[in-house]
Formats: C-alpha cells, structure tokens, sequence
C-alpha cells in the first residue's frame, strides 16, 4: 500500500472511530439543508459538498458542482466523493487529509459553540475536465451536531481561487467568523519533527514488524526504554498509535 492510500485509510479509520446514537440525530432537518445550499449554490455559483460523518459518506453535491471545472453530472454521478477526491494533486491530498485528521481533532476538542463558530479554508489544485490543475479555495464548516454536541453533518462550499499561481503551496486555515481570527494550520517542518537516531533506529525496526521484545533484544537495551522511545515518537509526530507514526514519518521523509 502507497503512502497517499495509507494517509487516507488513517483519516477513514479515525472518522470510523466516531460513534453516534440515531436517536440523537435528527435526520428531517437534512433535506432542509440541501434545499437551502442548492440554493446557495445557484445564486453563488458554487459547489457545496455536504459530508455525514454518522454514514461516513456524501450525501449531498449541488447540481453544479463538477461544473466548475468543466465535468457533467453523468461523469460523477455513480462516484460522488471519490470522483472528486481523485481530482486533487496528489502531493496535496496527503496533506489534505493529514491536515484533516489534525482538524476534526481540534474541533473535537472545542465546546459545541466554537464548533459552529469555526471554519477550515483550504486552498489546492484540483484537475478540470482539459486535464489542467486548477486552483480552488474550499470552506468548510459544521452543519449540525447531535444532542450529545458531536459533529454530525459537515459542509463545503468551493469555488475557483483568485490565486492560480501554479507553484503556489497549499493552504489551511482555522478562522473563528464571529472574532475574525485566523490560525494557520500547517504540516510541522521536518526540522521540529527530528527524530533522535536511536528513535528512527526502533521506529524503523517496528515499521519492519519487530515487537518491543524483540527490539530490545535486538538492541541490547530494556523494554522500558524501547517503549519510551517509541512513545517520545509518538508525541512528536502527533500519532496515535505506531501504523499512523510510520506512514506520517515517511511522509516527512524521516526515514528515507
């Protein structure tokens, strides 16, 4: 498996990890919803994309979505999410998703106000229908949430950048609408993300399926410092476990 699969089978199994009750989710209000961002769609011009995190899936793509970049509805409509997601730089859909994965973890964390209160805005390529790459500028945001205060329905509105300069890198951005504040949010340079050598040296033997017995042994040091280690490495790729640490770590080219 490539790393860019690997990235997105992280952000598919975290997602997978939420668990809703369907009596605190109150499915009338979804086609409320899609009736009024259809049309918000028709009088912007812009695509809304609306993602429910309880069916792990699309469940909404305004008329006009693909049409921003030159697609008929007939090329994606047995795909939806995937036709899409297959349209984005593949260098950028890595850090899309990684980005993602660091997002809903921070929403996460935030009180049910601030979760409404937030957006993410990304800026990437995506490939039109002349098979050119073509800036886009996304705003996400939460739509609902159930009663317990856990994200529910997500949205998405995008259109064409102003920016189409090609070499231009990606962007991410938390911004709080009611205070105005934006917070960049970035992939860590890989000078913040070193790894000691005795912490590449057991991140690679684990990568290699040895367990922390055998490192140890291997090694000549204790379990207790492997297992040390390996947590120091953990918090500093902001992993949650050893498969999310490798593949991140290989990402940033720590263990070229």
């Amino acid at each position: 498996m490539d790393i860019q699969n690997s990235i997105q089978e992280i952000f598919i199994k975290f997602i997978s990890e939420l668990r809703f009750d369907e009596n605190d989710l109150d499915q009338s209000v979804i086609p409320k919803h899609i009736r009024s961002l259809q049309l918000i769609s028709e009088i912007s011009n812009s695509g809304v994309h609306v993602f429910d995190l309880d069916k792990k899936q699309s469940i909404f793509y305004s008329s006009n979505f693909g049409k921003l970049l030159g697609y008929a509805p007939s090329d994606y409509e047995h795909l939806n999410y995937q036709f899409f997601q297959n349209l984005i730089h593949p260098e950028e859909s890595m850090q899309l998703a990684t980005n993602g994965i660091s997002l809903l973890k921070i929403f996460n964390a935030f009180s049910p106000d601030e979760k409404l209160n937030n957006k993410v805005i990304y800026e990437y390529r995506m490939l039109n229908a002349e098979h050119k790459y073509v800036r886009m500028i996304e705003q996400y945001q939460v739509l609902e949430l159930d009663k317990k205060g856990q994200i529910w329905l997500m949205f998405s509105i995008v259109d064409i950048s102003p920016n189409q300069e090609g070499n231009s890198p990606i962007k991410c951005q938390l911004l709080n609408f009611r205070t105005g504040n934006f917070i960049p949010v970035e992939m860590p340079q890989r000078a913040e993300l070193e790894l000691t050598k005795r912490e590449l040296e057991i991140l690679k033997l684990v990568k290699q399926g040895f367990l922390s017995k055998e490192i140890s042994d291997k090694l000549s040091i204790s379990i207790h410092t492997v297992n040390t280690h390996r947590q120091r490495v953990l918090e500093k790729l902001q992993a949650n476990n050893s498969f999310e640490a490798i593949i991140l770590a290989s990402r940033l080219g720590l263990l070229d």
